[in-house]
């Protein structure tokens, strides 16, 4: 008799499971607590599986032998504590994917940055003219490439959700980026919960593989201090570069590795900002290790065109600049993109707040910030935490009144800058939806 595995969560990652599970010869049922996207349920009904929505059947739930759960659902959510305690396995969509898979997975996590770099990564290698596949949080889910597709490499952004479902998969170039507070809800609000879960990228790591990861992060300092890794392991920084890793000397960047030295002037990357530098030695590095050779991967960090709703320079309304940073959804993301600002700016902030410390943007509020507008049901901590700074601070609850007021405020040649810090749940269906009504709003100027 066929296995049972049961989906649950039929977006990017359950559908793309269902299929693979499918072609691996099991039994499938794909369940989904909420509406599924019609999209998704054309695909399901059209390959003939077996699904519901708007609910999660027990008897159809618990004879499974194996369930694959979307990054989502929250180990809390009362099926899966039923599921554990009855000792049925529960994995993610990237673990299942990677046990049918000989590629090279090269797999990017960190706090901020991870989707600059796993594109970044993607495009070095599509340039250089690799079988290359991108998956993970973006493009078509890891499990239906693998069922559909023949790819050799895997560039794949992993979120600590993904992470916490992963028990065998192995990635060969690991990349932690960096690690700052967020997500604490899901981590009972404790730090190590999180670090350990980002960790959970080099497990499974031989001393065959390497592990690429940011030399001027305190967190990942430490906690390298306690660990002993298998892989080899590659430092980046804005220091000068290690024997094997990189660094910047005079405007610079330096990646040594293996007794080939790969050099760019910084002004040439066409990612700016100190961020963007880190991202870039991480993309460098994981070329370089894939013996992709220095002229294509300085081509491709020339002519990179960067990330929709990351620091996006977007449009001038009468001198005016407005910048979609609407991927910004923790405190870190936002210090980046406040860091970058050189006009006076009109900040937009606020959404469903995942335990934020404002305090630590005090300076670059009080240097670089003419006025606040928040955008959220409950704005009551940002205007709490940032209304002794003696700015101006306006209360909004739609995107069209956030813009309106934002440009009321700026003058021309200033800034208007969407970064939220939060996340997009309270008002809009996903950090996507938020940069795109934001845009809409500013043409609409």
């Amino acid at each position: 008799m066929n296995k049972r595995v049961v989906i649950l969560g039929a977006a990017e990652s359950g559908v793309g499971a269902a299929i693979l599970a499918r072609k691996q010869g099991f039994d499938v049922f794909v369940s989904d607590l909420g509406t599924i996207k019609e999209k998704y349920k054309a695909e399901l009904i059209q390959r003939g599986f077996d699904y519901e929505e708007g609910r999660h059947s027990e008897e159809k739930i618990i004879n499974a032998d194996l369930v694959v759960k979307s990054p989502g659902i929250p180990d809390k959510a009362p099926i899966i504590v039923l599921l554990k305690e009855k000792g049925i396995p529960v994995i993610s969509e990237i673990e299942f994917a990677g046990r049918y898979t000989s590629a090279k997975k090269i797999c990017v996590t960190g706090s901020n940055g991870k989707t600059t770099t796993t594109l970044l990564i993607y495009h070095i290698y599509q340039k250089a003219g690799l079988n290359v596949g991108l998956a993970g949080n973006m493009g078509q889910s890891l499990a239906w490439q693998v069922a559909e597709n023949d790819f050799d490499y895997y560039v794949i952004e992993l979120s600590s959700f993904q992470l916490d479902g992963m028990y065998e998969f192995k990635a060969e170039i690991a990349i932690l980026l960096n690690i700052t507070p967020d997500h604490l809800d899901r981590y009972d609000h404790n730090m190590q919960n999180y670090i350990n879960s980002k960790f959970r990228i080099t497990q499974n790591q031989t001393a065959d593989d390497v592990f690429i990861y940011c030399a001027d992060d305190p967190v990942l300092n430490h906690e390298l201090s306690k660990r002993k890794l298998a892989a080899l392991c590659i430092p980046f920084g804005l220091g000068a570069p290690p024997a094997e890793g990189a660094g910047i000397i005079e405007n610079k960047m330096i990646i040594n590795w293996k007794q080939n030295i790969f050099t760019m002037s910084i002004l040439d990357i066409a990612l700016q900002g100190s961020h963007n530098t880190y991202n870039s030695m991480a993309a460098g590095i994981s070329g370089m290790v894939v013996n992709i050779r220095n002229e294509k991967i300085r081509e491709s960090m020339a002519d990179f065109k960067g990330v929709e709703h990351r620091l996006e320079r977007f449009l001038k309304v009468h001198g005016i600049e407005f910048i979609n940073d609407s991927k910004a959804t923790n405190i870190n993301s936002t210090w980046y993109a406040l860091e970058t600002m050189t006009q006076k700016t009109v900040w937009i902030v606020g959404g469903i707040d995942k335990g934020n410390d404002y305090s630590e943007l005090y300076d670059l509020v009080k240097a670089k910030v003419k006025a606040i507008v928040c955008l959220g049901l409950d704005n009551s901590k940002i205007l709490e935490a940032f209304r002794n700074l003696g700015i101006d601070m306006v209360e909004t609850q739609s995107m069209d009144d956030a813009v309106r007021s934002a440009y009321y405020l700026a003058k021309k040649g200033e800034t208007v800058l969407l970064s939220p810090a939060c996340a997009s749940f309270d008002l809009f269906e996903n950090y996507e939806d938020r940069g795109h009504q934001f845009k809409h709003a500013v043409r609409a100027l």
